[in-house]
């Protein structure tokens, strides 16, 4: 078994440049950031919690040669509106399947992270006709979730997360205290990120109101069978994963959070259609300590599933 690995790495080479044009689309009477470079059939990338397209800025020129690569920022969170929601699931389900009909994308790949995993599952399930193949890591989807209890996260894990979901206290430690992005963030990163990727990730989150979605997020982990509409919601996810024969890669790495390598196999035996590629010793936040190793593997799996 790999031991899992504490101690922050030797920093590698990773750009905190942001080289992309931005561009806004109206969605759902709000405006939607979004980068979209090259050619072809649409890549789409989604992310999680509390980041953006900026998660993906050192993964997305090793991809933009296999197709019309396109990077989204969830509505409330980085550059795109920041309208008067409750930031449920159904929230942003709605908004990214809706800039999905918006630039009229058709037989998508998905590239999809934490939270970004559940909706893009989602948006297969129920679009499954127009989703060519899917890519995930580190994802909020079954075997991962549900879970029984935040015991399963370790001691430390569910102290936080179960303060998250506390009336009163998730909203000291994430609206007053920024906690997602000050310690969530970087603590899930193995390398320690510098000044300039951290005031980027900040950046949207300024102002206590900002971080409303940061804290809606975390809210919706079904744990426990609540909330039940998550619940249901994963039970329907599950169904399709058994059922769709759509082409799978999980990327993972070691120790992981979501994603731990000993829950590679389990995943394995769920999907039909799955390949997997580890990319190296990381948390959660793995496109920050290994962009290369993805997005060289996402390439490579493009090529040889294109036909």
């Amino acid at each position: 078994m790999t031991e899992h690995v504490t101690n922050k790495l030797p920093q590698p080479e990773i750009s905190a440049d942001f080289p992309f044009k931005s561009r806004f689309i109206e969605v759902l009477s709000s405006r939607m950031h979004y980068v979209d470079i090259g050619e072809g059939d649409p890549i789409l990338f989604i992310h999680g919690n509390p980041t953006s397209s900026y998660l993906w800025r050192n993964v997305i020129p090793l991809v933009e040669n296999s197709g019309r690569v396109i990077a989204l920022d969830l509505i409330g969170m980085g550059q795109s509106d920041k309208p008067d929601l409750s930031y449920s699931f159904a929230d942003h389900f709605s908004y990214v399947e809706a800039f999905i009909a918006q630039l009229g994308l058709e037989n998508v790949t998905l590239i999809l992270h934490d939270w970004g995993t559940t909706l893009g599952f989602e948006y297969a399930r129920q679009h499954e006709g127009n989703v060519r193949r899917i890519a995930f890591m580190e994802g909020a989807v079954p075997p991962a979730l549900p879970m029984p209890s935040f015991d399963v996260m370790g001691q430390e894990g569910a102290e936080v997360f179960n303060g998250f979901k506390t009336p009163g206290q998730g909203e000291t430690m994430i609206l007053d205290n920024n906690m997602f992005i000050e310690q969530v963030l970087p603590g899930s990163i193995n390398r320690t990120l510098t000044e300039e990727e951290m005031n980027a990730y900040r950046a949207p989150y300024i102002s206590r109101e900002a971080r409303k979605p940061l804290l809606a997020w975390p809210r919706e982990i079904p744990v426990a069978g609540k909330p039940e509409g998550m619940v249901e919601a994963m039970s329907k996810i599950s169904t399709f994963i058994d059922e769709t024969s759509i082409p799978f890669l999980l990327l993972y790495g070691s120790p992981g959070i979501m994603c731990p390598p000993e829950l590679v196999p389990v995943i394995v035996e769920k999907y039909n259609n799955i390949e997997t590629h580890y990319v190296g010793q990381g948390l959660h936040y793995l496109q920050e300590d290994h962009p290369n190793a993805i997005g060289l593997a996402i390439s490579d799996w493009i090529r040889r599933t294109a036909n």
